[in-house]
């Protein structure tokens, strides 16, 4: 599924996590060592992504990091990144890929970043609303996606790693799945009743921020190791 088909939802999304959940499914485990070198913290690891459309590129960063990221929709649309080759760090491809775009990436705890317009602000760091927010919203990424990662390695059925899958989510003020719409098929009707099942009910960690736009969005991107990390949760529930 494209970022195009995800764009043509009948309920457009204001917000879009981009999350891998695959090999380095749990943000709050590393991956194993099989999975490919660097990507066990946030330590240099190969980049080869060309200029290209923005929600395109923040996907491929996605995938090669295992980094969730937490944008909303509008700004990216109409934008383009700027490559990104080389053995970088997680944090600075990311700043190069935005270089130009008028965006920046805030780094939060876990394997999450939030993408915001760029500004300067003279505030002092203990006073700033605004760094706040952004603190909460990368954090609440992060808990989103090891939510998801247990959920959906789970099941053979929602095992990630061989299928596309985007899916907008309703979360209560406390941080359950109260709703969940899968915004297209995945190619086979089995999986897609059991990822919208496997999402009902879920728990995370994290109550949202009151300044996240709802629904959001997620989008489950493939990886080729996918089967290491979840081999933890075989079987788990997803709650």
């Amino acid at each position: 599924m494209s970022m195009e088909a995800v764009a043509r939802g009948c309920l457009a999304p204001a917000v879009l996590i981009v999350l891998l959940v695959a090999a380095c499914c749990l943000a709050a485990l590393p991956c194993q060592a099989g999975a490919g070198e660097g990507r066990a913290g946030n330590g240099p690891m190969d980049f080869d992504l060309p200029a290209q459309d923005l929600p395109k590129a923040l996907e491929r960063f996605s995938e090669t990091s295992g980094m969730a990221i937490l944008v909303d929709r509008e700004l990216t649309r109409g934008r383009r990144s700027a490559s990104v080759t080389g053995r970088l760090a997680p944090r600075e491809a990311l700043a190069r890929l935005l270089a130009g775009t008028g965006l920046m990436a805030q780094h939060s705890e876990g394997r999450a970043f939030t993408v915001l317009p760029a500004r300067v602000s003279s505030a002092p760091a203990g006073r700033n609303h605004g760094a706040t927010t952004r603190w909460e919203q990368g954090s609440f990424a992060a808990a989103l996606q090891g939510a998801l990662g247990k959920a959906l390695c789970g099941s053979p059925l929602t095992r990630p790693g061989a299928y596309r899958a985007a899916l907008q989510l309703w979360i209560g003020p406390v941080g359950v799945v109260e709703h969940s719409r899968l915004l297209g098929p995945t190619g086979d009707l089995q999986r897609d009743a059991a990822l919208v099942e496997s999402l009902r009910g879920l728990t995370i960690d994290r109550a949202p921020p009151s300044s996240l736009p709802q629904p959001v969005t997620v989008l489950v991107v493939p990886e080729a190791a996918a089967s290491m990390e979840c081999n933890k949760w075989e079987g788990a529930a997803g709650a």
